[in-house]
């Protein structure tokens, strides 16, 4: 299909990107590497007024050491993202869920921020996003200022981005020694979305787990934490009985969708199991 009539802007800088959304209002949208954007237009989903193109801009490219934290920026293909050593050093559970991401023509055009500023909820950066308590930087008018990961993703494909900010980049914290991560994804046939995934990171200390973070992938509308794993993980050992008593809480407080892929309660059952099979791949139990 043809997508609808729209005007196309194409900014040389950050700050003209800024100009060009406020000046556009709320139906506006942002192309980046465009494989979500693309599709939903083609598909007439989406009818923006104007599409925003950021893809010249280096600025937004790259990875880079910023005391405790590494920056992303929001263009960073997901390629560049998986072999980045910096990423790879401080982050690994990033280019573990990265690798899992479509096939690689879409991960040689796709980019970081613009697969975590779509907010599908079923798309694999989220969880990791929550699990690495990772800060988003977002630019408008005013200037620069930074979300949280629990802040923001507030529903289906909707974010805390503001209708005339830009995310630039994505501010993750520096793992110390004794974190261990693993991506664990579900899906049908190899490249698709997933059905449920689970991002683990561990901390091990003299062969028992001191502290947990879960994020979970297609279990709401939302990605989401597993506290009550996490909570239950505290100060257990690392062996298959008692991460798999704890991934017994992994469905709490989730919302699990019904649709064509699995019903809620397959997708609790799912996210139950594939917990403790990232938590033990974590822990190297």
């Amino acid at each position: 299909m043809i997508p609808a009539a729209f005007d196309y802007v194409r900014p040389d800088s950050v700050a003209q990107a800024v100009s060009a959304l406020a000046g556009a209002g709320e139906d506006a949208k942002v192309l980046g590497g465009g494989q979500s954007l693309i599709p939903v237009l083609r598909l007439r989903l989406a009818y923006p007024s104007t599409l925003i193109d950021v893809g010249r801009l280096a600025e937004l490219r790259g990875v880079h050491d910023d005391g405790d934290a590494i920056v992303i920026g929001a263009m960073t293909t997901h390629h560049e993202v998986m072999h980045d050593a910096l990423v790879g050093e401080h982050a690994p559970l990033i280019a573990q869920a990265t690798e899992t991401v479509a096939d690689p023509q879409v991960r040689h055009r796709g980019t970081f921020g613009g697969a975590l500023a779509h907010a599908d909820p079923a798309g694999d950066l989220g969880a990791v996003a929550l699990a690495l308590d990772c800060e988003f930087v977002a630019t408008g008018p005013s200037g620069e200022r930074r979300i949280a990961a629990a802040d923001f993703f507030l529903d289906y494909l909707t974010t805390a981005l503001a209708p005339d900010e830009l995310l630039t980049a994505v501010r993750v914290p520096k793992l110390g020694p004794g974190w261990l991560s693993h991506y664990e994804k579900f899906n049908r046939v190899a490249q698709a979305w997933s059905i449920v995934a689970v991002a683990a990171l561990v901390h091990r200390e003299n062969g028992s787990i001191t502290q947990a973070r879960i994020g979970l992938t297609n279990m709401g509308s939302t990605p989401l934490r597993a506290v009550a794993v996490e909570h239950a993980l505290a100060g257990a050992d690392a062996s298959g009985e008692a991460v798999g008593a704890a991934a017994e809480h992994a469905a709490e407080g989730t919302a699990a969708p019904s649709d064509l892929s699995g019903k809620s309660d397959y997708r609790e059952h799912l996210a139950r199991v594939l917990t403790k099979r990232a938590v033990l791949a974590a822990a190297g139990s």
